[in-house]
Formats: C-alpha cells, structure tokens, sequence
C-alpha cells in the first residue's frame, strides 16, 4: 500500500506504551487500541543485562527449579497458632531494652514521627522512662537496642515498636518447624503502632499486658492449637481480603478462641472487657494472619538460586525487600512511598506519613492487595472501584510464580491466590506489587487518619536483580 493510500483509508491503531498517544490519535478520529507495554528492566542496561545474564539456560533452569520449592514451601507451609507469651519469654533475642520496629534497619535520628512516637510510647510502657520527654533522651542515648521484627522471626503492624512486655501470636509452622510472632492488635485509630503515645494508649497497653494477653494464653492452652491456614482460607470466602478487611476472619478467630476464653480462671467482669475489646473493631485478627504470613514465607527463606520475594516490609522512611536466594538479612532498599487514597475527615494528602509496616508480608504471601478480588467492599476503605480490586488480582498474577491451590477466590472460579513474587517478572513486565494500607499521620502522637493504596519503588526489585546476577551468573 503506498503512503498516500494509507492515510486516504480507515486506520485501526495499536499504540505501545505511552496512553497519552491514544488521545491524540482518537482525536484525529481514527480507532486506537493500547497495549499496555514498558521495555524489560525499566530499560536501564544494566538491568537489562542482568536479566539477560539470568536467561542463561542452565542458570534459568537452576532458577526455575528453586522457584518451584520455594512456592511449594509457601504454599504447603501450615501455620498453627500455638500459644500466646511476652516478647522476652518467646522473641528470639529480645532483652529488656530492646524495641523491635518494622522494616529494614534504621537509626533513631532517621525514623520517621509515627515510629519515633510509637518508640517513645513504648519506653515509658516499660518504665525504661517516666514521660515522653525522658523517653526521647533514652531513645538517643545508645542504651537501646533497635531491631527489625523480621531480623527476630516477628512481624508489626505500622510502626511495628514491640517491647519486651508485650504479648505475642506464637504461630508453628506445622510443616517446616519454624515459629512467627507478631504481638496483639490494639485495634485501631489512635494507638501506639499507629505512633500515638498519650496516657490512653499507655493504659491500653497495660490492660494488655495484664489482662488481655494472659487470657488469650491460658485459653489457648485451654483449647489447644488453631490451624490458621484453614481459617485463612474461611476468611476469604466470606469476603475478607486478611490485611485491612478482617471481618469474618474476626469472627471465625474468636469463635475458636471464646471457649478457652469462658474457662479461664479470670473474673466475668474481666471476660465480658475481654469480648467488648474483640467486638470494639474487626482488626483483631490481622496480626494473626501476618504471622500465618510470615511463619510460611520463612521457609521459603535461603533457597539458592530463587528469584522468589520472601520479605516486603517499610519503616516509614525506606521500603525493603528480602529475597530467597539472597539469604540471611540482606536487605534491598528503596524510598518509602505515599500512600494513595481516602482521608479521615479534617486531614489532607499533606498530612500523611510514608508508607510504613510489616503488613505487606500479608502481599508477599498472596492476600492483601493481591487478594482485592475477594473483597469488593475493601474499595469504601481504600478507594477506588470493584472493577479495579478485580483488576489488581490479575495484574498480580503476571509477576507470581503460580496460584496457591489451598487458599482460593470465589470470585475468580475458585482461582488460588498468586503466589510467590519473582523479581525477574516485576523488571519484565514493569508490574509492581500492589499493597492496601492505612495511613499515619506524619507527625508523632496523632494516629491513623485514612488507607489506600500504593505500590513498593522499583528500586529495591532492580537492586535484587543486580545481586542476584552477581551471585549466579
């Protein structure tokens, strides 16, 4: 056809890449179609070449190999919650000066308000100080140990700040024999891992020192383990996506905790503040499912040659990733990110804090955002469409090694939820991992002040690619 001819006819387009062209080609009246499409590796050459280094056949057959046992461990992993107990009776190297935080490693100059305050709430909750202003010259003076949750088998919600006294999940891994923690959820809104620390959240943590936590552990031994995986499974089918939509996983959680709880040795009145407080929000049982999340994705831990994602975690200042076959602590770090979505009413964009928490080991595992699909009402927390939670699950599923055939989507035909995050997919497709999450205001004291939606910097994924053609190639 000669160029004359081609621009006397009808012309149907397919535009690559940028959307901004289709507007401009429909406007000239001509049908235009967009493939969504980004060069592999953002198209950095050295990415690229990194890439291109793990195509090698026997280094991507070595890969594939290991992907497939790090996926099987995930998804046979069978999570058990066995008990509850303090931080320092149950935590591996916890002391009574340590606080645990959320995220990659940080410094206590380099944290961010809604982590400073929650340290600070917690110092004066252990008597390590005797006010928030005494708490700040502790927090500095290098008495205290700082640590990441995920560095001592732990998980934490937001800022993460876990101290000594705290009760703790201990979840067994049923199938590998590792053990989770994460500690209790104290609901939600103004509350220390949310970085508020007045004498409210103080007295709250106390009542859970000593009233919530030692019931919760002798009602479990009461009425014995809990199979949490089964349980997980439930939730979803009843309309939870298990990070910040926990309603039915609540419910099924207290319904196999209430018996034990009615036995104990603990008086009616103390019981009936015990129900009050599971009843008082539906955020009860989201720790519980990040330790399900995290006693299963340490197992897929130190696989050599796995591309596979075992860590997503954010301190409020830098987001960071572990990957399989980058055993032990190393961390990939990127700038933390803003989270997207609605605000409580009186804040504003501005007001947020970054992206901050463990619970995107809940997206690591294959629920949370990655679960969207199964929890159309999430959208009137974190904004957005059905059509788009839908879309999130599937877009998911590009970069995930597989589904996990023990934890399903109704909504999707019984679909397994994607499962197992390969680095190598994330840098070809330009895809990156969803993640639902609330929101903190930026400054030390005030709270939770919306949820929404962002995503980790792609960053962390092509500093991995570039470790791991280091160590393979």
């Amino acid at each position: 056809m000669s160029m004359s001819r081609l621009f006397d006819s009808e012309l149907n387009v397919v535009n690559v890449g940028l959307a901004m062209f289709e507007e401009d080609i429909a406007a000239q009246g001509a049908k235009v179609r967009t493939l969504d499409w980004a060069p592999p590796g953002g198209g950095k050459p050295e990415v690229i070449a990194a890439l291109d280094k793990l195509e090698n056949q026997e280094i991507a057959e070595k890969i594939a190999a290991a992907n497939a046992e790090a996926a099987d461990r995930i998804m046979n992993a069978k999570p058990m919650l066995v008990g509850f107990g303090r931080a320092i009776d149950v935590v591996p190297g916890m002391t009574p000066t340590t606080i645990l935080h959320a995220g990659p490693p940080i410094t206590w100059e380099r944290m961010s308000g809604p982590m400073k305050g929650a340290v600070t709430g917690a110092l004066v909750f252990e008597g390590l100080a005797a006010d928030l202003v005494e708490a700040e010259e502790v927090a500095a003076s290098g008495k205290i140990t700082f640590s990441p949750c995920h560095e001592h088998d732990c998980v934490g919600s937001m800022a993460g700040v876990t101290s000594a006294s705290m009760y703790m999940h201990v979840v067994r891994n049923e199938t590998h024999g590792n053990y989770a923690y994460t500690n209790l959820s104290e609901q939600m809104a103004k509350i220390l891992r949310m970085g508020a620390y007045d004498q409210s959240v103080i007295d709250r943590l106390v009542w859970m020192r000593d009233v919530l936590g030692p019931m919760l552990k002798e009602a479990m031994e009461i009425g014995g383990a809990i199979d949490l995986r089964l349980m997980l499974a439930q939730a979803l089918h009843m309309g939870d996506e298990a990070h910040n939509r926990n309603v039915a996983g609540t419910v099924l959680l207290f319904q196999a905790l209430a018996p034990g709880l009615l036995q104990t040795g603990f008086s009616t009145e103390q019981k009936k503040e015990v129900f009050d407080f599971i009843a008082s929000s539906d955020y009860f049982s989201g720790p519980t499912w990040m330790a399900t999340a995290k006693a299963a994705l340490d197992a897929a831990h130190g696989i050599e040659g796995s591309t596979i994602v075992t860590t997503m975690a954010r301190n409020g200042v830098e987001f960071g990733i572990r990957v399989s076959g980058l055993p032990g602590n190393h961390w990939l770090t990127g700038p933390a990110q803003k989270v997207i979505g609605p605000m409580f009413a009186g804040y504003k964009p501005e007001d947020s804090g970054l992206d901050i928490g463990d619970s995107a080991i809940t997206e690591t595992y294959g629920f949370g955002g990655f679960a969207m699909a199964a929890a159309p009402a999430i959208v009137a927390l974190v904004g957005g469409t059905v059509e788009e939670a839908v879309a999130f699950t599937h877009a998911m599923s590009e970069i995930t090694t597989t589904e996990n055939r023990n934890i399903t989507i109704p909504s999707l035909g019984f679909q397994g939820l994607p499962t197992a995050i390969d680095v190598r997919k994330v840098l070809d497709t330009g895809i990156l991992p969803v993640i639902n999450t609330a929101i903190a205001h930026k400054d030390a004291g005030i709270g939770m002040i919306g949820a929404g939606i962002t995503h980790p910097p792609v960053d962390v994924f092509e500093k991995a690619i570039l470790a791991l053609a280091d160590k393979l190639a």
